[in-house]
């Protein structure tokens, strides 16, 4: 093993390779982290196709609703404690693993066989919290293992998160919700622990032999110019920017993929169809993910998350259309649009966050989870606070008021600008890299 810094003091460990460390090739870490987001998404993305069988067991559609809300906060707010313990030494890859996998099943049986507050606990809470715990650790464990190509790789693992739960999305609205989600509860046990025993994290700062980091820094004109704490991100203004964009952004995207099935209910659509949007919806939101970084790397990264919210903000006017006009095929379409443009924001922001406060210092990644973060109240708005208003509001009113805000989000990226980069074209200043 080598050790070498830049120009702007970030420190780097070239070698050994990740057969001399783990005793396989890297991509086993890419392909388990892969597995284990296909598995844990089905409670989330699966959740819409479940609301009819749970309101016809007696529930009250509003407490219903509240379940994915509050599952949303506990799911998103569980990736800073993760960070700030693994940053630490406190917890291993494995260890957060296997806790995911022992608190993960607990969410579908207490919704196949629980009382709505054993639900609130096993599902919202318990599940909400594994799911955290996963998602945090996949991410983190990919991007440390693919330093030179993080936004492309992470992409693709949390792209399973959306894609990989549409067998399971369709099969929960046409089987018995009980059996269903008990084979829920043991696939995402089986999987989630297999993964987690494969997993494994390099040493600090750890590169490819085959890469020359300081040669792969200099190319890069978009590297953050120091490590930022995250207080020090918030003071520049921009962190608390990305956090309004993402809360808006996930917001628009949750109420998507909960109200999708109820939508298709309200139009009479055939349930068939409401299986092809659904799964149309959640296939383009996983597909979207890495699609998006490839563009990205092209347009830049804030121009594309720009776009990418555009074409949120077009799928709610083709959803509202669909609501008001009974369009079956217009539904499908609509859902095509917004999954593309629901999903998509995710790696980019992750990106992006990279790019402007930096990854190597546990404050820096500590700050990747805090902007995370605003995905706990997109939940709430998105799903909790949706579903109190539409009984009286309506769907197209609730969707025409989703697309002023995905426009309105797409409109801010435009304020977005890498902190210490005052002229285009020059390189970036001189700092030394900040460690907390």
């Amino acid at each position: 093993m080598s050790a070498s810094v830049d120009f702007l003091g970030r420190r780097f460990q070239v070698g050994p390779s990740p057969g001399e460390l783990v005793g396989r090739d890297r991509a086993w870490m890419l392909r388990a982290s892969w597995a284990a987001m296909a598995a844990i998404g089905i409670l989330q993305y699966g959740f819409g196709s479940l609301v009819p069988s749970l309101v016809d067991r007696g529930w009250s559609a509003l407490d219903v609703f509240w379940l994915l809300a509050l599952w949303t906060v506990f799911q998103a707010g569980a990736g800073f404690p993760v960070a700030f313990l693994r940053e630490r030494g406190r917890i291993g890859p494995r260890t957060a693993m296997i806790a995911g996998a022992v608190l993960l099943p607990l969410g579908p049986l207490s919704l196949a066989f629980g009382s709505q507050f054993a639900a609130v606990i096993g599902y919202s809470v318990l599940s909400g919290t594994g799911a955290g715990l996963v998602y945090a650790t996949c991410s983190a464990t990919v991007a440390k293992w693919y330093p030179e190509r993080q936004a492309a790789k992470v992409s693709l693992a949390t792209g399973a998160f959306a894609y990989g739960s549409v067998p399971f999305a369709i099969a929960f609205l046409f089987a018995p919700v009980g059996p269903a989600l008990t084979v829920t509860a043991v696939v995402v046990f089986a999987v989630v622990l297999a993964a987690g025993s494969l997993m494994v994290d390099p040493p600090a700062n750890w590169w490819p032999a085959s890469v020359d980091p300081r040669e792969w820094m200099l190319e890069q004109r978009s590297s953050a110019v120091r490590q930022y704490s995250p207080r020090e991100a918030m003071r520049t203004g921009v962190a608390p920017l990305m956090y309004l964009i993402l809360f808006i952004a996930s917001a628009v995207s949750l109420f998507d993929i909960t109200f999708l099935a109820t939508l298709g209910g309200t139009i009479n659509a055939p349930l068939v169809v409401v299986a092809v949007g659904t799964g149309v919806l959640l296939g383009a939101n996983g597909a979207g993910r890495a699609a998006a970084i490839r563009v990205s790397d092209r347009l830049g990264r804030t121009r594309t998350l720009a776009w990418v919210l555009a074409v949120l903000g077009l799928g709610q006017l083709f959803l509202a259309s669909a609501a008001s006009t009974g369009a079956v095929a217009m539904l499908v379409f609509a859902a095509l649009l917004a999954g593309v443009g629901g999903g998509a924001f995710y790696p980019l922001f992750a990106s992006l966050v990279r790019e402007f406060f930096g990854d190597q210092s546990a404050g820096a990644r500590r700050t990747h989870a805090a902007v995370y973060s605003a995905k706990a109240f997109g939940g709430v708005l998105g799903v909790g606070v949706a579903a109190a208003v539409l009984p009286s509001w309506g769907y197209t009113p609730v969707l025409l008021l989703a697309c002023a805000l995905a426009v309105a989000s797409a409109a801010l990226c435009v304020k977005l600008r890498q902190p210490g980069r005052f002229l285009p074209g020059l390189p970036p200043q001189r700092v030394a890299t900040t460690e907390s």
